[in-house]
């Protein structure tokens, strides 16, 4: 596992920027599994800025993202499919077709949780897998307790969870209680993977993700076992980190 600790939040979001921007670059076909949040709208957009000023193209890239609320229509305001549409999609030269989410409101949500695990394996997994962490240590929509063998399914959402998303939400409107989400075992088939965390609120999370035993008490803690994962912070959200100096010495300043 390789730590990033930079100086602030926006040191590390253009850290993360320029790790996506040089595997898309390399890698034009690349299959990249994307996620959501607020960590998520600065990266994004500065990607956009990437892209407009020309030092990226999108075109032969496909995405998968990690999950969706259920009971929701890819329509509505505060899903997924429009979250990204608006901060990312719309703005880059991605071919829509390649870009791949589950479906809200499935008849079947078993099978949608199969077609979508069909549908990563058949572009050929994915190449770089971006991540969030919750505080109580989630990724993806993985609670902990989530099984770190699972694959793509409903998960029941915790009340941390979703007082935390209730914000993106109109007031009046509830809160989802179920998503559909690629498991843990589906992300730590990702080729790489590159969770990015700021703030103090997550510093016990990433503690526990970083030096914590590997436990489904926090979900992110499976990343230990991935070959090419790495962690990028703020000095904030790495305040509990034990091994800070160890850290700072391999990659100083995050680099």
């Amino acid at each position: 596992m390789k730590v990033l600790i930079c100086p602030d939040r926006d040191a590390a979001i253009e850290r993360a920027k320029g790790i996506i921007i040089d595997h898309v670059n390399a890698r034009p076909k690349a299959v990249l599994g994307l996620a959501t949040g607020g960590t998520m709208v600065p990266l994004y957009e500065r990607i956009v800025s990437a892209y407009q000023a020309g030092a990226v193209s999108f075109a032969g890239v496909t995405t998968f993202n990690l999950d969706e609320y259920i009971g929701i229509p890819p329509e509505h305001p505060c899903s997924y499919h429009t979250y990204m549409r608006d901060i990312l999609f719309r703005h880059i030269d991605i071919d829509q077709s390649r870009t791949h989410l589950p479906h809200g409101m499935p008849d079947d949500v078993d099978a949608e949780g199969e077609r979508y695990e069909a549908e990563i394996t058949a572009a050929g997994g994915i190449s770089l897998q971006l991540l969030g962490i919750g505080k109580n240590g989630h990724i993806g929509f993985n609670e902990p307790s989530s099984s770190l063998a699972s694959r793509t399914r409903v998960k029941t959402l915790t009340e941390t969870t979703r007082n935390a998303n209730r914000q993106y939400f109109p007031e009046g409107e509830e809160t989802p209680r179920f998503a559909l989400t690629m498991g843990i075992g589906t992300i730590l088939d990702a080729r790489e993977c590159l969770l990015i965390a700021t703030g103090a609120d997550k510093a016990q999370a990433v503690a526990d993700m970083i030096e914590g035993p590997v436990s489904a008490a926090c979900p992110a803690s499976a990343l230990q076992f991935h070959r090419h994962a790495t962690i990028i912070t703020d000095e904030e959200a790495a305040s509990q980190l034990r091994l800070t100096d160890y850290y700072q010495h391999v990659h100083p300043d995050g680099i």
